[in-house]
């Protein structure tokens, strides 16, 4: 299947993302308009290139500049900000326990609802239930916790993963190692928390509507909301690394799930954790769509946060006890950032496809970088030339790219107008053989009374 299967799904000739902005844009988020823009023209070079040019035969290769953007699948699989924001902290060398929280599904269109006010709540919830238990043992453990609002089948489906140090500080300044964790213990202390933040955020009206939800939660859940913890790691730093970001990176759906796409129907795989098979879904391609686009967080949400020891406003304050008493241990605080540095473009595409992108294939000489042009408030500018010649061919360059986004727009405009057009037409049609049909009616009533 085409890796761009998603792009075509917003953005073919059939215009699913311009027909539902064109009905819903009220109702659409800004940074949802914003991050599938960003989305829609990721890799296009009128956003923006990196200029190289073979030192050999002078070929001249454009490398566009990718959107980075928080629902493009591309720059997920890369390292995205999200991950860089994760890993800037340094990991402690132990064990580490991954555990789920999970909220009643009767309650998840509250969360949908609400989300400004609820998301960032779950999330500390979550963690104060963590750092409750290690309390009472005297211990503040790290805590690197991730918002999830989807599920397998895209539905709204908030959910905490969260990855927990087996042991921390005590209060008298000695690390302590720690591998219980009494679940069924915290999930009654998490239906608790995510009880009470729903009732003291929603106001008496809505609590007075929410009611039946909230009490059918309570009451359906007798041993509490659902606390997991699949897996846990020990000292292998990068192995953990790449495990967390399977559960704290991707987007709410990974491209080779989705199978099919005719231009109206999408469908995808997803696992049925009822069966612990895989099934099939099957949506409309605009259902598809809002689907995925409410899974976009709001502008400036943090879904990974840090508390207890991974939390900055005390990292550095404990960082150097905790490196002094594991280093007694022989237990080394782990430069997470050095090991898991993010791999540039070069170093990616070499890895995936075994080709050198800079390698030139008709000389076999090398690229060299020359420039690099950027677009400021839609206009594209040159950001840095390395010699003349490259800024006069970067001048060039943009005059060409701007003469065919002109061309392009004028060419979208007329498509839009054509669109519009046949629009009103059917409109038009449509109550014609409206007219046309109370017409008939009207005179068979008629017939009708005459005849008797």
């Amino acid at each position: 299947m085409n890796k761009n299967i998603l792009h075509a799904i917003f953005f073919d000739k059939e215009h699913h993302w311009d027909s539902l902005v064109r009905i819903h844009k009220k109702r659409i988020r800004s940074v949802v308009l914003s991050e599938v823009d960003k989305f829609h023209y990721c890799g296009d070079v009128r956003k923006g290139f990196r200029l190289f040019v073979c030192e050999g035969c002078h070929d001249v290769k454009h490398v566009p500049i990718r959107c980075k953007g928080k629902f493009c699948p591309t720059c997920a699989v890369g390292e995205s900000q999200r991950w860089s924001d994760m890993i800037a902290d340094d990991m402690y060398h132990t064990i580490h326990r991954h555990i789920v929280f999970t909220i009643d599904e009767g309650l998840r269109d509250l969360f949908l609802l609400h989300r400004e006010e609820l998301l960032k709540g779950l999330m500390d919830e979550a963690a104060n239930v963590v750092k409750a238990y290690f309390r009472k043992k005297r211990i503040t453990p790290g805590i690197i916790a991730g918002l999830h609002t989807f599920g397998s089948q895209l539905e709204f489906n908030s959910h905490v993963h969260m990855i927990v140090t087996m042991g921390g500080l005590t209060d008298g300044g000695k690390w302590v190692d720690y591998d219980y964790i009494p679940y069924k213990l915290l999930r009654i202390h998490w239906q608790n928390a995510v009880l009470k933040l729903l009732r003291r955020t929603l106001t008496p009206k809505e609590k007075k509507k929410a009611q039946p939800l909230l009490q059918n939660a309570y009451s359906k859940n007798a041993e509490g909301f659902y606390v997991n913890a699949p897996k846990r790691s020990r000292t292998n730093v990068k192995a953990l690394l790449q495990y967390i970001s399977r559960y704290m990176k991707r987007g709410p759906i990974a491209l080779e799930r989705i199978i099919y796409y005719d231009g109206d129907t999408v469908l995808f795989r997803y696992h049925d954790k009822r069966t612990n098979k895989e099934a099939i879904k099957i949506m409309g391609a605009k259902e598809f769509i809002l689907s995925l686009i409410r899974h976009i967080p709001d502008k400036g949400f943090k879904t990974i946060r840090h508390y207890g020891l991974y939390s900055r406003r005390i990292k550095k304050t404990v960082q150097k006890v905790v490196r002094h008493l594991q280093e007694k241990m022989t237990k080394l605080l782990i430069r997470a950032r050095k090991m898991a540095q993010p791999k540039k473009w070069r170093e990616r595409i070499t890895e995936t496809f075994g080709i050198d992108p800079l390698k030139c294939s008709k000389c076999g000489n090398y690229y060299e970088f020359k420039g690099i042009v950027v677009s400021k408030k839609g206009q594209l500018t040159i950001q840095y030339a390395n010699d003349w010649d490259a800024r006069r061919y970067l001048r060039e360059e943009i005059e060409r790219i701007e003469s065919e986004k002109e061309k392009h727009q004028q060419r979208k405009a007329e498509a839009q107008a054509l669109e519009n057009l046949r629009f009103d037409w059917e409109g038009l049609r449509q109550r014609a053989q409206g007219q046309e049909r109370e017409l008939y009616l009207s005179s068979m009533q008629g017939s009708g009374r005459d005849s008797t």
